[in-house]
């Protein structure tokens, strides 16, 4: 009796690129509980810190600051050990997200919890300011433990370039579907509670943390058999990087094209997280509408970006990676700049550039990690080494620190402006110009000047499908001959 798993037809059989639906799907699912958390973290965090618990601005900004400061600083620690993790049975990746998650959801939900230190508000407010700062280290530290491995797994699971740009669609699916989950859980969470917004947040922070667990458990069962299989017939994709991590560091930044796709990726995504940061800021103090109406505008985004994911995957596969990104951010860079205008009283124009925002949202997520795994194959081609792990985590430590200096500093250019804290639970204060005018260049100005230095850098990204293609070539012709 033939064994399925070595059928021709098998996902299992690393021979093919192509992946099964299944696969597929779990492989998503792993960036669902990540996505719920960032998600909730990069719209709520600073509006839960200053309107919730009660932080004044400055001290919010500091929070927000060192934590991710922090979770920049251990993303190439994080790497460097799955490079080097040797586990026969869960391969390098795996058991970091194994044995991560329940951590990770735990440190995220105790970001919720608005503890009373002491009578005297001085005295409490720097109580609350190293409660947050301490937690935030610990959450971000687990954060880094499950995502990053999850994230090197891309390149391991397929060298197909047109495959890995589907795959990503549905990470960035189930990621994007799970923001919109979040927010969805928001807003039902604030129609039972309507009345204690410090209720509100410690329960969405327990739904939401049990939402983010179970789905990397989904992912580590549902492509574990791949992993597997495509280890055991490439081993040197699962061989322990024995560079030390400087002169890694130093091939890595020897590598044109990655440089390239670090640029773009970090203008794109810091056009989406100012806009993140500011959306609850803009709605609440300059449109003057409702709480509510926050979740609504944020819909607005990840809905269309959902649905623009598989579309933007589709249109690559005809005209490429960089034409579609070309695409989106032309649409994206006209609804931002639209925001600056916007009106008080424009509820629906508003909507509309939140719809026009997704388009390039959408591309985003998908065209920037398309772009990786293919810049790692050349370092393979180059170096004969596979280091997946100091190639994502240093992606992913630069978007941290830069992000979350200009979080930082909007935050301070609302403090510094003028921002009026409002009471728990109370009427939201009429703000003064000089906070309104900040508001508005955070989400208008800022990010469509980023915008338009990624479209630049997009414009003179060398790898392409031909470059890509001639790349795995020369790659198999080379292990053939070792094989020999």
């Amino acid at each position: 009796m033939s064994n399925p798993a070595n059928s021709p037809h098998s996902d299992s059989t690393p021979e093919s690129g192509k992946l099964s639906f299944s696969t597929k799907l779990a492989y998503g699912a792993g960036d669902m509980g990540a996505a719920i958390t960032a998600n909730i973290g990069v719209f709520y965090m600073a509006y839960f810190l200053t309107n919730v618990a009660g932080l004044n601005t400055g001290l919010a900004a500091w929070v927000l600051l060192i934590g991710k400061v922090w979770d920049a600083v251990n993303d190439p620690m994080v790497g460097v050990m799955s490079d080097r993790t040797q586990n026969r049975r869960w391969g390098r990746r795996l058991p970091w997200m194994l044995y991560g998650a329940i951590p990770f959801g735990i440190t995220f939900f105790l970001q919720w919890i608005v503890p009373r230190f002491s009578g005297d508000e001085a005295t409490n407010q720097w109580a609350l300011f190293w409660y947050y700062v301490v937690i935030s280290i610990l959450f971000n530290s687990f954060y880094t433990a499950v995502n990053l491995p999850y994230t090197a797994l891309t390149p391991e699971l397929t060298q197909d370039y047109d495959e890995r740009t589907n795959l990503n669609s549905f990470r960035f699916g189930f990621s994007i579907g799970g923001s919109i989950l979040s927010v969805i859980v928001v807003g039902i969470i604030a129609g039972v509670i309507p009345n204690d917004r410090i209720q509100q947040y410690l329960v969405v922070g327990a739904v939401c943390a049990l939402m983010s667990v179970l789905p990397m458990y989904w992912c580590v069962w549902g492509v574990r058999s791949r992993v597997m299989a495509v280890a055991a017939q490439h081993p040197e994709i699962e061989q322990p990087v024995s560079t030390p991590i400087l002169s890694q560091l130093r091939i890595v930044l020897s590598n044109v094209p990655f440089l390239f796709v670090i640029g773009i990726y970090l203008c794109s995504w810091l056009g989406v997280q100012l806009t993140a940061a500011i959306i609850p800021y803009f709605v609440v103090s300059w449109m003057r509408l409702p709480d509510s109406a926050i979740a609504q505008v944020i819909l607005g985004v990840q809905g269309t970006a959902l649905v623009m994911l598989f579309v933007w995957s589709a249109i690559s596969e005809r005209v490429g990676k960089k034409a579609v990104y070309f695409m989106g951010m032309g649409v994206w860079i006209i609804a931002q700049a639209g925001l600056f205008f916007l009106k008080p009283g424009q509820i629906s124009l508003m909507y509309v550039l939140s719809v026009m925002a997704g388009f390039g949202v959408a591309t985003a997520y998908l065209i920037p990690w398309s772009m990786l795994p293919d810049v790692i194959e050349l370092d393979e081609l180059k170096t004969g080494e596979r280091r997946e792990g100091i190639y994502y985590s240093f992606v992913v430590l630069l978007q941290k620190v830069c992000l979350a200096i200009a979080v930082f500093l909007v935050l301070k250019s609302l403090d510094w402006a003028g921002y009026v804290k409002p009471l728990a639970n109370a009427a939201t204060p009429i703000q003064p110009d000089s906070v309104l005018l900040a508001i508005r260049i955070a989400i208008g100005p800022m990010p469509t000047i980023a915008l338009i230095c990624g479209l630049v850098l997009a414009y003179f990204y060398p790898i392409t499908r031909e470059v890509h293609a001639e790349i795995l070539l020369k790659l198999k012709e080379k292990q053939n001959v070792i094989g020999h």
